[in-house]
Formats: C-alpha cells, sequence, structure tokens
C-alpha cells in the first residue's frame, strides 16, 4: 500500500537521529523560530501555577487585572542579562504570549544548586528540572535527574527519567522536546529520557480528561537562580504529526488494504458503496451501509487516519456481527464525525467524534483537525473495555460492561459481543479513510469468544 505520510516520516526520522549544534545564541536552526530574541520579555508574560480553564472563564476585565498583577511580579523577578534569560528563583512564571499545540523544542537551562524548576506544555505541568544532589527532594526522584514528566501518576510512562542526564552545576544542559497531541518525548544532552510518553493533565484530578488542544509554554522556576536561553520552537503540520503517531511498533501491524483490487475482492459488505483508489477508501457520496474487513477478531489496536468533508458522519464498527447495525448489534460504532458543523450543533455528548455511539462520550476540545486534513486515530479494545487516542489525545477510555444508560433509551445488545468484525459505517458522506492496520493483542480465553457468525444468528 502506499505509504501517504513517507515525506513526514522521513523528516521525523532524520531529524530524531541527529542532535544539532549551536550557532551563536538565540539564533534559531533552519525551521525554527525563537521565543526570546535575547533582548527583553517581547513575546512572554508572567502567569504562576494557575488553571488555564479557569483563566478562560474568566472575564475579558479580570483577566487584564491578572495579567497587570503578574507582569509586576515578573519585573521583580526576572531581567535579561548577556542574552539570558535569569531568574531568581521566585515570583510568576514566563509564559509565552501565543498558544501552543503539536511542537518541537529547544530550551538551554542552568541552574544552580537546590533549584527546582521546570517547562510546563499546553499550561501544563511538567518535564521536570531540579537539583539531583538536594537530599531534601531526592526522596521524590530527584537523584534519577531531570526530564521526566514528573506530575504523572506514580508508575505511569514518562514519569521517572529513562536515564540521568544531567550535567554538573555550572555548565548549560539542553532539552529538546517533541510533543504531538499529549505524546511527549523528551531528550537531554542529546540522551532520550522520555519516550512518546502521554502528559497527564494535571488540571483534571481524575487524569482522564486530555490536554488542551493548544496552550502557552512557560518555564517555571523556584528555589534558586535559573538561566534561560535558545529557546526554539517549530510547530508540527498534521501530515509529519501523523507520521509520528503512527511509528511506534508499526511492524507489529498488519495492513487491512495492501492495495486497491484487495480491498474490493477482500472486504466485505456493501462494497458497491465505496471506492479505493490509490489506498484511499472513500464513501460514495449518497451511498453508505458497512463494510468490514472479514477476519475474527477479539481483542486488538486498530490505527486508521481519517478525513472528514464539511459535516461528514462515518463510524468505525467495532466487533461487528457481519449483518446488523454496528452501533447497537456490533459492540460498539466509535463515531467518525465532523461535530463542529453547525447542524450538529445540539448533539448529545454520545454522538461527539470518538464517542462510543448513543453509549459513552468523548471528549470534544478543538482535538479533531480542520476539515479536509488528515487525522490519525488509534482504537484498542481489550475485554470489554475500548480506548479512542485522536490525534495524540485519549478522548474516550471507558468499560462498556458498566454503561447502563443509552441514548433516547435504545439499548445496544451487541455491546457485551466478545469477538466480530471492524470495518467502517457509511452514513452518506464522501469520508475517507487510509494507512488501515490492525495488531491483534492475547486473545481472550476460548470459551468468552462468541464467533461473529453465531453471534449473528441468535
Amino acid at each position: 500500500m502506499k505509504r501517504f505520510s513517507l515525506v513526514a516520516t522521513l523528516f521525523a526520522s532524520l531529524v530524531a537521529g541527529s542532535a544539532w549544534s549551536h550557532a551563536a545564541d538565540n539564533t534559531p536552526p533552519e525551521g525554527f523560530r525563537a521565543l526570546f530574541n535575547g533582548k527583553d520579555f517581547t513575546g512572554w508574560h508572567g502567569m504562576g501555577h494557575f488553571d488555564p480553564n479557569k483563566l478562560a472563564a474568566m472575564t475579558d476585565a479580570e483577566r487584564v487585572e491578572k495579567r497587570t498583577k503578574d507582569m509586576e511580579d515578573l519585573k521583580a523577578h526576572w531581567k535579561v542579562e548577556d542574552g539570558q534569560l535569569v531568574n531568581d528563583g521566585k515570583g510568576v512564571y514566563l509564559t509565552t504570549d501565543e498558544p501552543y499545540g503539536d511542537i518541537e523544542l529547544f530550551v538551554d537551562y542552568k541552574m544552580l544548586p537546590l533549584g527546582d524548576s521546570g517547562i510546563y506544555l499546553r499550561a501544563t505541568p511538567q518535564v521536570q528540572i531540579w537539583d539531583y544532589t538536594n537530599e531534601k527532594v531526592i526522596k521524590l526522584g530527584a537523584d534519577k535527574g531531570s526530564g521526566g514528566l514528573w506530575n504523572n501518576t506514580a508508575g505511569k510512562p514518562g514519569k521517572d527519567p529513562l536515564v540521568k542526564a544531567d550535567k554538573a552545576f555550572g555548565e548549560w544542559n539542553t532539552f529538546r522536546i517533541r510533543q504531538v497531541g499529549a505524546r511527549t518525548t523528551v531528550w537531554l544532552n542529546d540522551q532520550l529520557v522520555v519516550d512518546n510518553a502521554t502528559l497527564e493533565n494535571f488540571w483534571d484530578k481524575t487524569r482522564k480528561s486530555p490536554l488542551l488542544a493548544k496552550a502557552p509554554i512557560q518555564l517555571q522556576t523556584h528555589g534558586s537562580e535559573i538561566r534561560w536561553k535558545n529557546i526554539y520552537v517549530r510547530e508540527i503540520p498534521a501530515a509529519e504529526a501523523n507520521a509520528l503517531l503512527g511509528k511506534p511498533g508499526d511492524e507489529e501491524f498488519k495492513q487491512l488494504v495492501p492495495s486497491d483490487s484487495e480491498f474490493a475482492t477482500t472486504w466485505k459488505g456493501p462494497i458497491e458503496n465505496y471506492e479505493c483508489v490509490d489506498g484511499v477508501i472513500r464513501c460514495k457520496p449518497g451511498k453508505g451501509g458497512t463494510v468490514y474487513y472479514p477476519e475474527e477478531l477479539t481483542d486488538f489496536v486498530a490505527r486508521v487516519e481519517f478525513k472528514l468533508p464539511p459535516g461528514g458522519n462515518n463510524g468505525l464498527a467495532i466487533r461487528h456481527d457481519g449483518k446488523g447495525n454496528p452501533a447497537f448489534d456490533g459492540m460498539c460504532e466509535l463515531q467518525i464525525l465532523d461535530d463542529t458543523a453547525e447542524k450538529y450543533a445540539k448533539l448529545d455528548p454520545r454522538q461527539f467524534c470518538g464517542s462510543a455511539y448513543g453509549m459513552v462520550p468523548s471528549y470534544k476540545g478543538g482535538y479533531l483537525r480542520p476539515v479536509g486534513e488528515w487525522n490519525f486515530e488509534e482504537v484498542t479494545v481489550k475485554g470489554s473495555t475500548i480506548k479512542v487516542e485522536l490525534n495524540g489525545y485519549v478522548i474516550m477510555d471507558a468499560d462498556l460492561a458498566e454503561v447502563k444508560e443509552w441514548m433516547a433509551g435504545h439499548k445496544h445488545p451487541g455491546k457485551d459481543r466478545k469477538s466480530g468484525y471492524f470495518g467502517f459505517a457509511g452514513h452518506g458522506d464522501a469520508v475517507e479513510f487510509r494507512n488501515v492496520r490492525i495488531r491483534k493483542l492475547e486473545a481472550a480465553p476460548a470459551s468468552a469468544v462468541v464467533p461473529a457468525q453465531e453471534k449473528a444468528k441468535e
């Protein structure tokens, strides 16, 4: 099958495989722009540890008042000296005026003993920086070094750095940070310390809702003097982001549409209502129905890219029985929907893109790419649980066995199915799919599996 994101993948591989060396301070490398001009605070303001959702809920007047006070604090504790941002270890954090989503970021820092600092991404703590010799915080993990996603839940990937890569005090350290959705990778001094881990939403105490799609970068400071320079950012375009999201473990996945002809001859259902051209499967306008790959699946991970036309509506059929309506007779239909369209303004949340239709809502918050761009979705089905990751954000994670309430009171008798087929549930719109891949997980015990064809007869 044609690989649509080949250029982006090659670019990402080249960048990942080579460290860059500094030219003159505060002079960005090609493709990046400097967030600090080496002279003043242009492009920055002060803000401490503050929930960005609460900030958004303020009135304009309240935000102006807060910004004024924060800027007074900034001037008391921050200065620019010799092309460096210098903080005395107190006060508000330096915060970008501009919000950022998918980025690659370079930051140099130098910290004095007893320092405890970090970098907030999407206004959320944090990529950790601290004195790894400070006995007061060694019990918190300081001896493991800097660069971990310290505010992640204990035991979760990324919480602790993979290696201790800090340089000695008095030397400059360099971070390279890449974040796609909530997926975060960190290099410290050219050593990988966090590998594609999800940065949890600190502001949600349940840690279930995803990060904001866009929010500022912040330089956290407390404990002792810290200096910063060479702060460069590159916004990652959608094609490259999709390639990066689809790369980990790619060799373990099976392509379900290796060629146009194999889609037409292998997939089942109303194939005549779809077309496959250069590896892109498209539901014909005004047509629909559920097409599916005829291989029985129990537990699996599916990866797929999809592109929506304005107001487009389709769905992923999960454990489809091959005959009925996948939203009710299958385990579920995962919505593929342009829920930004005006005609969907009054949707039940259980109809948002990524929701288990009619049963479990997804988080709606700008996680879809603009209409006409390719989105990347990863779905993990294990037992009665299902998790949806859209463009790097986990927007739904639920156990369907626990669902007791239904949209419009319409029950879903198929939700407890143990096996079935994977496919697309068209609803008359020209929604497109490509790079459709499946990785089987360890199967459930045979006694728990009800073959799709047998279930269809019940």
